[in-house]
């Protein structure tokens, strides 16, 4: 009866027995150490394991997992990515100390036995009966290397990774038989680099040329002998041998490894002393992994780019295959960000907001007429530590690519889109309306895109102060953001084609659900995110054509190849003239609307205040005619706080406006990105006005009192305009609009409005 060990297994002559009879059995060792090509085709014809007729093509060519560098668009690293670090190098750059090393310690008669050492095997096997144990192996650096491929191909699979490490007769087999195969089909020289480009070298670097640059921060090309020789010996055990965390026991194995190059003659023994006695010299460079490592606070953009390939069928038809293409890695990614601009936006989200602050901001800069996303700032810091205040939640996108649940309730940015809707429609910008601060609309009277009745209820809502009652037309309204003109506005354009018009401009939820359809999606209630609104606003700037967001240019595979990127894609949204129309009114906003804290100096510029109910989102979008700003402050944890009465950067607010905080970041984000930037100008056109109280009095004097009873819609003819803040609009002088006004009219849905969640 023969003997087990005390754990029920067979002992280690036993297993060398059956493993050596059942390899024999298959024809696998007998066969491959006498002839490894005869071996080759013996196993082949007979078939005796089922399964192996023919040698996987990864074993030829293994698709190793690299890092990935993602470029901004002038060539300038971004960040390093990888699920393994392995830069993969051929043989000639790879020192000869190197090759020789790990030959020496591997496999030693590496150029002498075919795929398998008949001669190691049986050393082994007396070695191992004579302690008792697993003193020694008799793999050959072929079989290491066909195991490795299998390692690799399991990823972070640790069950397949078991399976291709487990000690069993039959993975040995299978293993065997590969290594005949290999030897035939790639040789030494190819069999040894590619096993040096794929082995563990711990200290998370795979293959030679990061392991170099881990621990000596040189080329693998560059290697001393002692270097060398030092690497070589982590590869059996890289934990107990690592040179970072246990420098006496990695000099004794780099030593061993001296003497067996000695003993090989690979050098001399006058050469192995000298090494032997230079103590051991690192330089080690900390692994750069990741979108926590990139520049400027890019890592929000960073990590766009990677749900981007993660996501866009353009990257794969499945989940599964998106993913190892990323995984794979080894890409070169060219991104659309502007490191400029990418500078601007950090700077500008941090500027007026402190990352420790319970309200967070977002910045977002697109190019209009490209689609292109020039930068992405946060006041938080992208990472895990949240101690550090650091996230990795993007408030800049959507739930799909790495933001919030939702998006965040736009506030009064969305007015433009209902103006461009009535535009669009025939309703001229003199459209006037005269209301009270305050009105209640019947939902009957709006009609969604089905053609039904938006609801039934009854729709308070209210201007932001009590003041704020007389008539304004577009212009004015768009200016004082004044609730009760655009609700009348919506319902005389249509509440479907406001609905429309804002999906032509790229507007989307952020949880990617349909919009609501409610009456009150003038006043800002739906959700979307910055994002989105930069993208929808730089249709305005590119005269109503809107373009699809973009982050990457270019990417090439490890080869070199080009691997195929979606493009934005452009539509027309609004006619040009109505785009012009908008920029000129919204010129007004930052010259002398609610959003004059925004306004630029020294080139055309328009842009949007918003302020949700209770103040729990506070926004600025604008744009010149080549960039284009979101801008998002408010709160980014948990349930969401107002703004009111609160600290934020420092300063106190006693109510948070979308003039007086985002308004002010845009205007950092906007000047740092266009420094030394051309100065297009808007095109011109001439905006309509409603005659204010003083026209018509006027007339009424000029005609002895007799009015027509006209109700606006008529241009100025006085020929005498107020001071021409505008160029191309007809301003008449005094105050446009009601009474009041100030930078807090801004606030959008009191009474009635719709709370996101």
């Amino acid at each position: 009866m023969p003997k087990k060990r005390s754990g029920g297994g067979l002992t280690t002559t036993q297993q060398a027995a059956k493993f050596l009879g059942v390899a024999a059995l298959s024809g696998a060792v007998l066969a491959g150490i006498a002839l490894p090509a005869a071996g080759a085709l013996g196993l082949a014809a007979k078939g005796t394991v089922e399964g192996f007729d023919e040698i996987p093509s990864n074993l030829k060519t293994p698709p190793l997992s690299q890092r990935t560098t993602i470029l901004d668009r002038d060539g300038g690293a971004i960040a390093t990515v990888y699920s393994r670090d392995r830069t993969v190098v051929p043989l000639k750059d790879i020192s000869p100390y190197m090759q020789d090393a790990i030959i020496a310690i591997e496999d030693s008669r590496f150029y002498e036995h075919g795929a398998i050492d008949l001669k190691g095997i049986l050393r082994a096997m007396n070695r191992n009966v004579q302690t008792g144990g697993t003193a020694q192996g008799a793999s050959t650096l072929t079989q290491q290397y066909v195991k490795n491929v299998f390692v690799e191909e399991a990823g972070d699979d640790q069950e397949k990774v078991a399976q291709a490490t487990q000690q069993t007769i039959g993975r040995k087999v299978r293993e065997l038989k590969y290594a005949i195969q290999v030897e035939e089909e790639l040789g030494k020289k190819k069999i040894l680099e590619n096993y040096l480009n794929i082995t563990f070298f711990g200290q998370q670097a795979y293959g030679v040329e990061a392991a170099s640059q881990r621990y000596f921060s040189k080329r693998a090309k560059d290697l001393k002998l002692e270097e060398a020789a030092l690497l070589a010996g982590i590869v059996q055990s890289p934990t107990r041998y690592d040179p970072v965390n246990d420098t006496e026991e990695a000099t004794k194995r780099r030593n061993t490894v001296l003497a067996r190059m000695a003993a090989t003659g690979a050098i001399t023994q006058a050469e192995a002393d000298k090494a032997m006695e230079t103590p051991i010299k690192l330089k080690v460079s900390k692994p750069k992994n990741g979108c926590i490592t990139a520049v400027s606070g890019s890592g929000f953009f960073c990590d766009y780019v990677r749900k981007t390939i993660l996501t866009d069928p353009a990257f794969g038809k499945t989940e599964e295959e998106r993913s190892k293409l990323w995984n794979l890695g080894g890409l070169t990614i060219r991104t659309t960000l502007d490191p400029r601009a990418q500078q601007a936006a950090n700077q500008a989200a941090t500027a007026r907001v402190n990352k420790d602050d319970k309200f967070a901001a977002s910045v977002v800069q697109v190019q209009p007429g490209s689609g292109k996303i020039l930068s992405m700032g946060q006041s938080r810091p992208y990472g895990l530590d949240q101690k550090q205040n650091e996230t990795v939640l993007n408030l800049a996108v959507s739930n799909k690519m790495g933001g919030s649940t939702y998006g965040f309730q736009v506030g009064s940015t969305f007015k433009p889109f209902t103006a461009a809707a009535a535009l669009e429609k025939g309703i001229g910008p003199a459209t006037s309306f005269s209301t009270d601060w305050k009105i209640t609309l019947e939902e009957k009277d709006f009609r969604n895109c089905s053609g039904s009745p938006a609801g039934y209820a009854k729709w308070p809502l209210q201007n932001e102060l009590e003041s704020e009652t007389g008539s304004w037309d577009m212009t004015s309204a768009l200016g004082k953001s004044i609730n009760t003109y655009f609700a009348l506005l919506e319902q005389k354009a249509g509440l479907c084609e406001t609905v429309e018009m804002a999906k032509k401009v790229g507007y989307e939820r952020g949880d990617g659900k349909k919009i609501v359809e409610a009456p009150s999606i003038t006043l800002g209630s739906e959700v979307s995110t910055p994002l989105s609104m930069a993208a929808a606003y730089a249709a305005f700037a590119n005269r109503g054509t809107y373009c699809t967001p973009i982050a990457i240019e270019s990417i090439t595979d490890p080869n070199g190849k080009k691997v195929k990127v979606p493009r934005s894609k452009c539509s027309r949204a609004m006619s040009e003239h109505t785009a012009d129309t908008i920029n000129q009114m919204l010129k007004g906003v930052v010259e002398d609307g609610t959003g004059t804290q925004a306004g630029l100096s020294d080139r055309d510029n328009a842009g949007k205040t918003g302020t949700t109910n209770d103040r729990k989102d506070a926004w600025f979008v604008g744009y010149t005619p080549n960039l284009s700003t979101a801008v998002w402050v408010g709160d980014d944890i948990g349930e969401k706080s107002s703004m009111f009465n609160v600290t934020i950067g420092g300063q106190y607010y006693p109510k948070v406006c979308g003039g007086c905080l985002p308004g002010p970041i845009w205007k950092i984000a906007m000047t740092g990105a266009l420094d030394a930037a051309e100065t297009p100008s808007f095109n011109p056109v001439s905006v309509p006005r409603a005659k204010t109280k003083e026209d018509k009095e006027k007339e009424d004097r000029d005609r002895g009192g007799d009015r027509d009873g006209g109700r606006g819609g008529d241009d100025r003819e006085d020929g005498k305009p107020g001071r021409d803040r505008t160029p191309g609009i007809q301003l008449p002088p005094g105050l446009i609009g009601g009474p009041g006004g100030g930078e807090d009219q801004d606030q959008d849905q009191r009474g009635g409005g719709r709370s996101g969640p």
